[in-house]
C-alpha cells in the first residue's frame, strides 16, 4: 500500500509542476517575416507589387513549350534521377531526426529477466567440508523501469520543433533541387534542338557551297574565271564542314549530359535530331509584373526561412540549460533464488526524483546561449541575403527575356537581308558582272546571320526557363509539409518502418513504371 500511495503522490506533484509550468517556453517570439524589399524599392520598373499573376507557369511548366519529347524527358527524370532520390532520402533523415527528438517528450520504459544456475567451486577459501555448504544456487529475476523528464523548460518541445523546422528546411531543399533539374533538363533540352538547327542551316550552305564550287570551276574551264575563286569557294566549303563536325560533337556531349539526367547509360541513349533550321517552341508570355509573394515562392527562400526558425528555438534550449532539469524513475520487479516469485514478499520496487542544476561551469551555459543568438542573427542576413539574390535574378530574367526577345526580331530581319544580299551577289558573279569575292562575303554574312539568329531565339528561351525557375516554378510555401506531416510514422507501428509514410508534394517511393519515350527518342545504341 505504501508503494501505491508513493506512486499517488509522485503523479499528482508532477502533473501539478507541469500544469504551473507547461507554458514556460524560452524561446523568442518568433514571427515569419513577409515582404521584405531591397532598401529603396518602390515597386517601379520592371518589377512591380501585384497580386500574384496567372501568367506564372505551375506545376508541369515546361508542357508549355509544347514538344511531346521533353515532356517525356521531364517525366522520366522525375521519376529515375539519383540526385532527386538522395534529396528525398535526407529529407527522410531529417523527419527521423525530429522524432527522436520528440520520443524524449514520452517515458523511457525498459524490461528486463534473467535466469541463473550457479555451481560454487569446492576448492574456494573457506569451504567448509559437510554437507550444509551451498554448491548449486538458482537464481530468478523479472523487473521494469521507467524514467521520465517532465519538459519544465520547454527544452525538448524546443528541440523537436527545431528538428521538424529542419526538416522542413530539407523538404524545400528537395523541392529546389527538382526544380534544378527540370530547368537543367529543359535549357540542355533547348540547347540540343538549337544545335539542330545550327546543323540544318550549315546543311543548306553546305548545299549552297558545293554549288558555288560547281560554279567556279565552270568559270575556270571557261576561261571566264580565276583559279582564285575555286580555292575561295572550296575553302568556304569545307571550313563549313568543319564547323559541322564540331556542332555534332557538341550535340553529343549534350545527349550525354540530358542520359545522366535521366539515370541512363549515355552509350545507350540518343535523340533522334530535327532537320529544321527554325525551333518550334511554344511562346512562354509572362507579364512583367512580380508577384507579391515571391517569397513564398521560391524553395531557397523557404529554406533560409525555415533555418531562421530553427536558429530562434535553438536560443530556447540554450536558456532551459541555466534551470535544473527535474528526472523521475521508477523500477521494480520480483526476485527469487528458486521458482516461487508469486509471493509478494519476494517483490522489489523504488522511486526516486532527482534534480541536477549546474552551479559553476566555467562560462559553459553562457558561450552556448551567445552562439544560440549569434547563429540566430547569422540566419537573419543570410535570409536577407538570399531574398536580395532572389530579386536580382527575376529582374536579370525579366531583362533579358524582353531584350532577347527583341533581338531575336532584330536577327531575323539581318537574315533576311543576308540572304537576299547572297542571292544578288552570286547571280552578279555568275553574269560576270561581279567578282568572287563580293559572293564570298555575302555568304559568309548569310551563314553567321542565320546562326546567330538560332542563338538569339534559344537564348531567349534559356531566358525564360530561367525566368520560371527565379518564380519558383509554381512551387509555394503551402506544398512544405506542415509540422504535423512531419512523423515518419504512427505511436504505434511497427510494421513497413523501411519507408516513412509520404507526405505532400514529396514521394518518397520510386515510380514502378516510368513512361516509355516516344520513337524521337532511343535507348539504342548510336549508329
Amino acid at each position: 500500500m505504501r508503494f501505491f500511495a508513493y506512486s499517488r503522490f509522485a503523479v499528482l506533484f508532477v502533473g501539478a509542476v507541469s500544469l504551473t509550468l507547461s507554458g514556460c517556453d524560452l524561446a523568442p517570439n518568433y514571427k515569419v517575416p513577409h515582404y521584405i524589399y531591397p532598401n529603396g524599392w518602390a515597386g517601379k520598373g520592371i518589377m512591380s507589387n501585384a497580386k500574384p499573376a496567372d501568367s506564372v507557369p505551375r506545376g508541369k511548366w515546361w508542357k508549355l513549350l509544347g514538344d511531346p519529347t521533353l515532356n517525356q524527358l521531364e517525366e522520366k527524370m522525375l521519376a529515375s534521377n539519383p540526385d532527386l532520390q538522395a534529396a528525398s532520402e535526407v529529407f527522410t533523415q531529417a523527419r527521423d531526426l525530429a522524432k527522436e527528438s520528440e520520443s524524449q517528450l514520452y517515458p523511457q520504459l525498459t524490461a528486463s529477466g534473467k535466469m541463473s544456475k550457479n555451481k560454487a567451486s569446492e576448492g574456494r577459501i573457506f569451504h567448509r567440508n559437510n554437507n550444509d555448504s551451498i554448491v548449486y544456487e538458482s537464481n530468478e529475476a523479472y523487473s521494469g523501469a521507467a524514467t521520465w523528464e517532465p519538459d519544465f523548460w520547454n527544452s525538448i518541445r524546443n528541440s523537436t520543433r527545431l528538428q521538424k523546422n529542419l526538416a522542413q528546411a530539407s523538404a524545400a531543399d528537395y523541392a529546389l533541387t527538382r526544380l534544378s533539374l527540370q530547368a537543367e533538363l529543359a535549357s540542355d533540352y533547348v540547347a540540343l534542338r538549337a544545335i539542330d538547327a545550327q546543323l540544318s542551316v550549315y546543311d543548306d550552305s553546305v548545299r549552297y557551297f558545293r554549288a558555288a564550287v560547281e560554279i567556279t570551276r565552270l568559270r575556270q574551264g571557261g576561261a571566264i574565271g580565276a583559279g582564285l575563286d575555286v580555292s575561295r569557294a572550296e575553302n568556304q566549303l569545307y571550313a563549313a564542314l568543319a564547323a559541322q563536325d564540331r556542332l555534332q560533337a557538341s550535340r553529343q556531349v549534350m545527349e550525354h549530359a540530358i542520359a545522366v539526367l535521366l539515370n541512363t547509360v549515355p552509350a545507350a541513349f540518343h535523340i533522334n535530331p530535327i532537320k529544321d533550321s527554325h525551333m518550334h517552341f511554344g511562346v512562354i508570355a509572362i507579364k512583367a509584373g512580380v508577384p507579391s509573394t515571391l517569397l513564398e515562392r521560391r524553395p531557397d527562400i523557404a529554406i533560409a526561412e525555415r533555418h531562421m526558425a530553427a536558429a530562434s528555438r535553438a536560443i530556447g534550449v540554450s536558456r532551459a540549460a541555466f534551470y535544473p532539469h527535474i528526472t523521475f524513475s521508477a523500477n521494480g520487479g520480483f526476485e527469487d533464488g528458486g521458482f516461487d516469485l508469486a509471493s509478494i514478499s519476494k517483490a522489489f520496487w523504488s522511486i526516486a526524483v532527482q534534480a541536477v542544476e549546474p552551479v559553476f561551469t566555467g562560462g559553459l551555459r553562457r558561450a552556448a546561449l551567445q552562439r544560440a543568438w549569434s547563429q540566430y542573427r547569422e540566419s537573419v542576413d543570410n535570409y536577407r541575403s538570399v531574398v536580395l539574390s532572389a530579386f536580382g535574378d527575376v529582374e536579370d530574367s525579366l531583362s533579358q527575356t524582353k531584350l532577347y526577345h527583341q533581338e531575336q526580331l532584330h536577327q531575323h530581319q539581318a537574315v533576311e537581308a543576308a540572304l537576299s544580299t547572297q542571292a544578288m551577289t552570286m547571280a552578279l558573279y555568275t553574269g560576270g558582272l561581279s567578282n568572287y569575292l563580293d559572293a564570298l562575303v555575302a555568304q559568309q554574312d548569310a551563314l553567321e546571320a542565320r546562326l546567330q539568329e538560332v542563338v538569339a531565339q534559344s537564348s531567349q528561351l534559356q531566358a525564360t526557363i530561367r525566368l520560371i525557375r527565379a518564380l519558383g516554378g509554381g512551387w509555394q510555401v503551402s506544398d512544405m509539409p506542415k509540422i504535423k506531416d512531419i512523423d515518419p510514422f504512427g505511436p504505434l507501428q511497427y510494421e513497413n518502418l523501411d519507408r516513412p509514410k509520404d507526405v505532400a508534394d514529396i514521394k518518397t517511393k520510386p515510380e514502378e513504371n516510368v513512361n516509355n519515350l516516344s520513337a524521337s527518342v532511343q535507348t539504342a545504341h548510336k549508329p
